[in-house]
């Protein structure tokens, strides 16, 4: 054997553990590689078979010769036709399976890394845009797509622009792994608000349910897992400093950030927010709550086109059904007192309860009553 085989083994060995590719993999393709290739080499309408001793490495090159069977099992006889100049063949066929490998093994990485990582959000540059998708590139030899189909309406991206993404799905193909993220994907808003608020991050601070509108409206509810702590000043931050990365991040949609309740009725009139809500009357067995709001509320309830009022019902997972108190009043399911008895004080959504410094309360009141949760249980006592 020659000290060009025992060199070659050697740097397929060492490459192999290095790029962690299975050995005898490689060396199999080389064998097929130089069999097609001593095919051509001879010119002969016969197959050629090669072996490569795992041992010692050596080459051993066959003309596979038909001797007789059948048209479906022919029987061959194996004829030596090793050349003396096998190890160049053998080094140049290497250097063909040699970059296959490598190649299809960097896939396989890319494969699983990312396969592992669906629901994260990535950071990426934009590399090319048009009007069915957009290329973004993740990291050096790692490129996601972003379809149209998962684009906000209002975004538009240039070369080299930074964007976050989710990785919404990872799937094989015949070359590179094709690695798709999203910008409209719900999920989106809460890896964002994980970057930006380390309570959530934390686990403190839970984002128990979002509703997005791409590009232009979300309303996401949160719960604090801590008693003493404000989950939605944590999430709006200082002076809004931490929503208002989120919503940089989105391009300026417009996120509402309300306290989840376990209570139907007081999740319901929180998820309307910025409207301040008179009363709801909760249907277990339908799933609707009907929503009493003052007659000057009616419009912010429903919100544009329907939008408060139908992301509110996707946040909510209750149909909502808004009435102003005219229209309840004539529906018999409230009564005038509820919006005028107290001078006016009970309809802006605080509790009504004074405290014993003479200052109103400041707390929101709980929905159908004019009190705040502390201040109910003093006033029925």
């Amino acid at each position: 054997m020659s000290s060009d085989q025992i060199n070659l083994m050697d740097a397929l060995r060492d490459l192999a553990r290095e790029k962690n590719i299975d050995e005898n993999v490689m060396l199999e393709r080389l064998e097929q590689q130089l069999g097609v290739t001593y095919k051509r080499i001879l010119d002969s309408d016969n197959d050629c078979s090669v072996s490569i001793d795992r041992e010692s490495g050596r080459i051993y090159v066959y003309e596979l010769i038909p001797v007789g069977g059948t048209e479906e099992e022919p029987v061959y006889e194996a004829k030596d036709v090793t050349p003396p100049d096998i190890s160049r063949f053998a080094a140049q066929a290497a250097k063909q399976v040699i970059t296959q490998s490598i190649r299809e093994a960097e896939r396989e990485q890319i494969f699983e890394e990312y396969a592992d990582r669906i629901g994260d959000s990535i950071t990426g540059t934009v590399q090319q845009s048009d009007s069915r998708y957009t290329l973004v590139k993740i990291r050096e030899g790692v490129e996601a797509l972003l379809p149209h189909t998962e684009q906000p309406g209002n975004e538009r991206y240039e070369h080299n622009q930074r964007l976050k993404a989710l990785i919404i799905d990872v799937r094989k193909t015949s070359s590179e792994p094709s690695i798709v993220v999203s910008r409209t994907h719900p999920n989106l808003l809460k890896r964002l608000f994980e970057l930006e608020v380390p309570e959530i991050y934390d686990g403190i601070v839970e984002i128990k349910s979002v509703a997005r509108e791409p590009g232009l409206r979300s309303k996401i509810a949160v719960s604090s897992r801590e008693s003493g702590l404000d989950p939605v000043g944590a999430c709006v931050g200082p002076k809004g400093s931490r929503v208002r990365m989120v919503v940089a991040e989105l391009r300026g949609e417009r996120i509402d950030v309300i306290p989840w309740s376990d209570d139907p009725a007081t999740f319901v009139g929180n998820a309307l927010s910025p409207a301040k809500v008179a009363r709801v009357l909760v249907n277990e067995s339908d799933h609707t709550a009907t929503v009493i709001v003052p007659d000057d509320q009616l419009s912010l309830a429903i919100g544009k086109e329907g939008q408060n009022a139908r992301l509110a019902a996707k946040l909510t997972g209750w149909r909502i059904d808004i009435k102003s108190l005219g229209q309840a009043v004539s529906a018999g399911l409230a009564t005038a007192s509820l919006g005028g008895d107290s001078g006016g004080e009970d309809v802006d959504g605080r509790c009504i309860a004074v405290t014993s410094t003479g200052i109103r309360c400041r707390n929101q009141a709980r929905p159908g009553s004019r009190y705040c949760g502390v201040h109910e249980k003093e006033a029925t006592s």
